[in-house]
């Protein structure tokens, strides 16, 4: 840890800051692990891991869990639907509604990506001792928590 998130996280607020910078600095290196070929933003490998985690969704579903605007979100499944990474088919009860749905090409990029970033995280733990990694595994849930608030 550097030694300006040590003195920040001194306090409450400075553990805020401390955080904060920690948690940005470690999401960019992450991001750097992707595959430079893939073309996919942060934004669309995000829509991708949504509708992992969550199954198919309709656009106004899948905007609402990303936080964007439906139109916004329209522009992101035509680029990846161009990419035959999402697939769309018509709602079972709504034929005027769309769903989105994963392709087994999305699926394997989705997991090309995890375990290229898993490794990268994976070698950069075996470096920290056995009672940081410890720490670690303490506070791996608090910040999920915190990344649900």
């Amino acid at each position: 840890m550097s030694s300006e998130v040590v003195k920040l996280a001194r306090t409450d607020a400075g553990l805020a800051s401390g955080l904060r910078i920690s948690v940005m600095r470690l999401s960019r290196r992450l991001r750097n692990e992707r595959d430079a070929s893939e073309d996919l933003t942060p934004n669309h490998l995000a829509v991708l891991g949504t509708l992992w985690r969550h199954g198919a969704l309709t656009i106004g579903e899948l905007a609402a869990q990303e936080k964007v605007q439906p139109p916004s979100m329209t522009r992101t499944v035509n680029h990846l639907c161009e990419k035959g990474l999402i697939a769309r088919t018509p709602h079972g009860d709504d034929r005027r509604v769309v769903v989105i749905s994963l392709t087994d090409a999305a699926a394997a990029v989705i997991t090309e990506s995890r375990r290229r970033k898993d490794a990268w995280l994976n070698h950069r733990l075996k470096e920290l001792t056995v009672e940081e990694r410890r720490i670690l595994r303490h506070a791996a849930p608090i910040l999920e928590r915190l990344s649900h608030a």
